[in-house]
């Protein structure tokens, strides 16, 4: 195959030649870029490339499990962390597929994608003892709608599409969960059920510096300085085992200042760690980790959640491990910290986000600001009379 490009208007034309008929009529593929020169020129050797390799679709034949497949592949895969990109895969194969898949992609409309998500709030999944269908949360309905609408623009970029049938669709809308908070009884209760065991310096780093589970397991000696930890890696669970990444955002690589109770913990804690080193000799995996598993290799984040589940019902808590973080998070502000602090010490993307998470808090903070703003007006107004 061979093709060429030439300027139309605003727009570049990408012609691939498909060789002449049997009246020797010459025959040619039109296809139009709305881009540079080079975004052309760079179409025209991926068409040509999966003509030549027989890998190309005419649009109107193209369904959308194909489609899907092929985003995932030559979009996703390369553009994703490998988490997120198991995840794509896994809503888009597990729920889109088999509902619409069949479709033709020119031929996908609103309708279908509004019905397919209706479907799985009704039944979206079998039960596991039972075998019978239950409906998806509100909350994986918007991550599938999220998804398959990313994926979608992309075909309209692609021109496969002129425009995005998602974006005339309503997804669900979960309710917000309620955020919880530990008082101060309640981390003593757990801190003291920790102590002595596995758990008591991850429980302890996050409740002081509001780590996730993954940048604590992550968490390596040499990220650990003075008073001061850095974020420089998580692990995370992908189909090849277990992974060590940088974080996702820039704004999730960043410097924590510890409290002296945890830095004078991560001491005893390390002389502990070596000792137990020379005790098991070459069984030990020296990975450099803070928080390892028993014998130095990467903690398991399922292993340690059912260790934290554990400690929590031994001591008469009901707790997820993320309920450190906001812990960590709600006594900031609740002591007066500015939300920008918060929300750098929490590696959020944005301080609006910390906001928006906290937000039932800081209603409590303007009703205490209220109180102190009426107190004050009535003293004046009794100290006029």
């Amino acid at each position: 195959m061979k093709g060429h490009i030439r300027k139309r208007g605003k727009s570049w034309a990408v012609v691939v030649e498909l060789g002449r008929d049997s009246s020797g009529k010459r025959r040619q593929k039109w296809f139009i870029v709305d881009g540079t020169k080079a975004e052309a020129q760079a179409e025209l050797a991926r068409i040509l490339h999966e003509m030549n390799t027989g890998l190309y679709a005419e649009p109107e034949r193209l369904t959308v499990a194909d489609y899907l497949k092929r985003w995932l592949t030559d979009y996703a895969k390369s553009n994703c962390s490998v988490r997120t990109y198991e995840r794509y895969e896994e809503l888009l194969e597990g729920y889109v597929v088999p509902r619409i898949g069949h479709l033709a992609l020119t031929k996908l409309r609103p309708l279908h994608i509004q019905e397919m998500e209706a479907s799985l709030l009704a039944s979206g999944r079998q039960r596991r003892l039972e075998g019978k269908p239950e409906g998806l949360s509100a909350r994986t309905v918007l991550h599938v709608h999220r998804v398959l609408r990313t994926a979608l623009q992309q075909a309209v970029r692609w021109q496969l599409l002129v425009r995005n049938p998602a974006d005339a669709v309503r997804p669900p809308r979960p309710t917000k969960p309620e955020i919880r908070v530990l008082d101060e009884a309640e981390m003593a209760v757990l801190l003291t059920a920790a102590r002595d065991t596995r758990l008591y310096v991850p429980v302890l780093v996050a409740l002081t510096t509001g780590l996730r589970r993954g940048e604590l397991l992550g968490l390596r000696w040499q990220d650990v300085d003075g008073e001061t930890l850095r974020v420089a890696q998580t692990l995370v669970v992908t189909e090849d085992g277990l992974v060590f990444k940088p974080p996702k955002t820039c704004k999730s690589r960043r410097a924590v200042a510890m409290p002296q109770v945890t830095v004078e913990a991560l001491k005893e804690h390390r002389r502990l760690q070596a000792e137990e080193r020379l005790r098991l000799g070459q069984v030990w995996q020296d990975y450099d980790l803070v928080s390892p598993a028993l014998d130095g290799r990467p903690w398991h984040p399922a292993t340690f959640t059912c260790s934290f589940r554990d400690l929590c019902r031994r001591a008469g808590l009901q707790l997820r491990f993320y309920d450190l973080r906001h812990s960590h998070g709600a006594a900031l502000l609740r002591s007066g910290v500015h939300p920008k602090i918060v929300s750098e010490r929490l590696g959020h993307s944005t301080i609006g986000l910390t906001l928006d998470t906290y937000s039932h808090l800081l209603l409590d903070m303007q009703k205490q600001v209220a109180n102190l703003i009426d107190e004050s007006l009535r003293n004046v107004l009794g100290g006029e009379e």
